[in-house]
């Protein structure tokens, strides 16, 4: 079996982030960036399937050399091959484009990717996937067993869980739940020597075409100052919930 695995390098939620050219670009600058976590969830499950099938796993991800670092420590983690897509992630769109054009290259029975990125939370990119490859497509996945060309999934939705049947090939958008954060993998040292000798391919773009463009960003507007109300003043506590807070 053979599973590609879609890969986001973002910003690590702790850094500071700033904006260049009068708000028009992402400062880069200074920050420290990490595989997409709803990714790794996706990509330590097929190590599972890795571990207990034989499945051949493959990552990808479009973008530039920035996110090398990120691919070597998916390969470290245990992926056995890496491609890197030479291209700008503009929007979801053209990197959907880009991705259904590596896959109809080549042959997988699995795709799992992300639910969502952690950066633009667009939850765009598995769905047009699936759509470009007329393929099924599971979204908020919290649950994936293989079982010959047979995948029965489980995901999240209003209200409870449904699991789904179906055969392959199919797209998977995953989560937390697919597995859990404890059962993340670290890259050890032998996983890491193993990871300079495995391929890593870049692979020329399909220059699909952008249909946004990131105009304008815009930081969300400072906390206000708290304001202390005295426990014996419930008057003062309405009026403040109601005039200012506009709440009742």
């Amino acid at each position: 079996m053979n599973v590609l695995v879609c890969i986001s390098h973002v910003p690590d939620t702790t850094s500071k982030i700033n904006f260049v050219e009068n708000n028009t670009k992402f400062n880069t600058g200074g920050v420290q960036y990490i595989i997409n976590p709803n990714d790794e969830f996706g990509l330590t499950r097929a190590i599972w399937l890795k571990e207990k099938q034989g499945a051949q796993i493959h990552v990808v991800h479009v973008g530039s050399a920035m996110a090398d670092p990120t691919l070597r420590k998916c390969l470290a983690i245990g992926a056995d091959k890496a491609f890197r897509i030479d291209t700008p992630a503009i929007d979801g769109g053209a990197v959907a484009k880009e991705l259904a054009a590596f896959v109809t290259a080549n042959s997988y029975d699995l795709i799992i990717a992300g639910r969502e990125s952690i950066d633009y939370n667009g939850s765009m990119v598995p769905g047009m996937l699936a759509g470009l490859l007329d393929i099924p497509f599971i979204p908020n996945c919290v649950g994936l067993e293989i079982n010959g060309n047979e995948a029965v999934a489980e995901r999240e939705m209003d209200g409870g869980r449904e699991k789904l049947k179906g055969t392959l090939p199919i797209v998977i958008g995953g989560q937390k739940g697919l597995v859990e954060e404890s059962d993340l993998k670290i890259p050890n040292m032998r996983g890491i020597m193993q990871a300079r000798q495995k391929p890593f391919e870049v692979i020329a773009p399909q220059q699909a075409s952008a249909a946004t463009q990131d105009v304008l960003y815009e930081k969300p507007a400072p906390k206000a100052d708290v304001k202390l109300v005295p426990a014996d003043d419930i008057d003062q506590l309405i009026e403040l919930l109601h005039k200012e807070a506009n709440v009742i």
